[in-house]
């Protein structure tokens, strides 16, 4: 059923600014500046309250229409969480035999996996834009990446995971990889 008008509500903390210009929202904080484009989504976005809260707003909307709320208003909070907190995802590099041997190349913007079950063939992987990885120095075999927008940096992590997939083989009992062993952001929060 059609519901005339269904809103949502993101508060802006001190320290960020929001500019929303035909569904084209641009967040900036202390860590830098986030664009996001939604004009594939049907819906209004202004800034309320002297720029203290952005409004999302969906007329005679239907069930999945009313659901994109929900999407949009977790697309800014999550731009806000990048500019001011950022995100870090950690992985590990997971063997029973044949030890994978990563490095960062390019000043953190890619890595190279080796010897993944053995195989001769390097495995490179590029970041995406805004994204910064390296090994960690405390945790053996594991990297680090991370950046403000969540969408490079879980992406990132992702194709790296993907690099390293096991073909051809039973998955349940070769499970040599790259994992995703933990999410999170880079400045911790202040209480």
């Amino acid at each position: 059923m059609k519901s005339l008008l269904s809103q949502a509500y993101v508060t802006v903390p001190d320290g960020v600014t929001v500019e929303v210009k035909a569904r084209k929202v641009r967040v900036v904080g202390p860590r830098g500046s986030l664009v996001r484009i939604v004009r594939h989504l049907n819906m209004e976005m202004v800034k309320v309250d002297d720029g203290k809260r952005v409004r999302i707003d969906v007329w005679h909307g239907h069930r999945k229409q009313l659901a994109q709320i929900n999407t949009a208003k977790s697309m800014v909070e999550n731009l806000i969480t990048g500019v001011t907190r950022g995100f870090r995802y950690k992985l590990r590099f997971v063997y029973a035999h044949f030890p994978i041997n990563g490095s960062v190349t390019d000043d953190g913007k890619a890595v190279e996996l080796r010897n993944f079950l053995g195989e001769k063939r390097v495995r490179r992987v590029e970041m995406l834009e805004g994204v910064t990885c390296y090994r960690s120095e405390k945790v053996k075999d594991e990297l680090v990446v991370e950046g403000s927008d969540l969408d490079n940096v879980s992406q990132s992590a992702a194709s790296v995971h993907q690099s390293c997939l096991v073909r051809h083989k039973d998955i349940r009992k070769f499970l040599d990889g790259v994992y995703v062993s933990e999410k999170g952001h880079i400045e911790a929060l202040e209480e």
